[in-house]
């Protein structure tokens, strides 16, 4: 498959009054034409702004890229001006924000606000750009699109908002988009719409995606692939099944083992990361990971871990995959919860007469 994105050894720090933050470490992956590429951790562990520095949407300063490449169809943003990003912005890349009400321009019309995009980087007319923002509208779902498209963003209701900011980021048809949190602010029928319009709409526009979220559940069935991040670093990167099914890294243990579960049999208690993540002023010594790690050993004190290749597609941060390093296998509390999330997937939750 053809790479679209190649983000190599990427550092990005911010200067605030306690020192500077060093938010991304060291993170290196790629992205092909038409995938969907997760990434997940905690609030804190740097996806945010790996995301917004693809674009190149962070403050700087305080924020300041220190080192890495960011490759976009060969050629590297990292480089690039502000102006240069402007057409990049919106007709390349294109982003969709956590929370589309602080996103979504207030004074301005839901159908003004997409031809914007329509008119900018397609360079059509405004009534041209007003028919395909109707369509827009129809296409991401929102009933009655002729009147929707000149109504205010307050008269949309949370999921309708959602689906406009989707509108927008897809005007121009971006070769890679990105979805910030897109459903943390949604009830979860709500999100379960959203994540199937998002899959829906890249099986008809081949869009390569980005999906960064804190809900190992939401990727599910929505990614091809997916990369952990932790402390400014990714810690495990493989496909759905590697990463769900052969997780090797504790922090994924963790993560796999705190997500609920539909089952209402299940009456074990819902497990919990102990401790809290490092202080990325003073970044730790050795596994960043280590002081919340119960399989840790010396040398997770000391030294840091590379990534050690498992498969062709599947890599690990962890010293637990040494050759001389004692076999751990996760606690049986992970792997049961882990079989009860694999049966949840495999099983719809609602079934319509007729239909699956």
């Amino acid at each position: 498959m053809e790479k679209l994105l190649e983000v190599k050894n990427l550092e990005v720090s911010f200067q605030t009054y306690g020192g500077e933050v060093k938010a991304v470490r060291g993170v290196s992956f790629d992205l092909h034409k038409g995938e969907t590429l997760a990434i997940v951790g905690e609030s804190g562990s740097g996806k945010s702004v790996t995301s917004q520095t693809i674009m190149k949407l962070i403050p700087m300063p305080p924020g300041k890229i220190k080192g890495g490449q960011i490759l976009f169809n060969g050629e590297d943003i990292v480089k690039k001006t502000d102006k240069q990003m402007e057409k990049i912005r919106g007709k390349e890349i294109s982003m969709i924000f956590q929370d589309p009400m602080t996103s979504l321009n207030p004074t301005m019309k839901i159908g003004r606000q997409i031809m914007e995009v329509l008119t900018k980087h397609q360079n059509m007319s405004t009534s041209t750009a007003k028919e395909r923002a109707v369509e827009l509208l129809r296409l991401v779902g929102i009933p009655m699109p002729e009147k929707r498209v000149i109504q205010y963003p307050h008269e949309f209701s949370g999921g309708m908002r959602q689906r406009a900011m989707i509108a927008i980021a897809l005007a121009a048809n971006p070769k890679l988009l990105i979805a910030d949190e897109p459903t943390t602010a949604l009830d979860v029928t709500i999100q379960a719409q959203i994540l199937e319009l998002m899959k829906d709409l890249q099986s008809k526009m081949d869009t390569s995606i980005i999906f960064i979220t804190h809900d190992l559940g939401v990727v599910a069935n929505v990614a091809d692939r997916v990369a952990v991040m932790y402390a400014g670093q990714i810690v495990e990167m493989g496909t759905v099944d590697e990463v769900f099914y052969d997780p090797r890294h504790p922090y994924t243990w963790g993560l796999l083992a705190s997500m609920p579960s539909l089952d209402n049999d299940d009456k074990s208690e819902l497990a919990a990361i102990p401790g809290t993540p490092p202080d990325l002023i003073h970044p730790p010594k050795g596994d960043a990971f280590a002081a919340r790690n119960q399989y840790a050993m010396a040398i997770d004190f000391e030294e840091e871990p590379p990534m050690f290749q498992i498969s062709e597609t599947h890599f690990a941060k962890t010293w637990l995959l040494h050759p001389d390093a004692p076999k751990v296998e996760p606690p049986e509390a992970v792997k049961r919860r882990m079989r009860k999330l694999a049966s949840t997937f495999e099983k719809p939750v609602l079934v319509q007469e007729g239909k699956s």
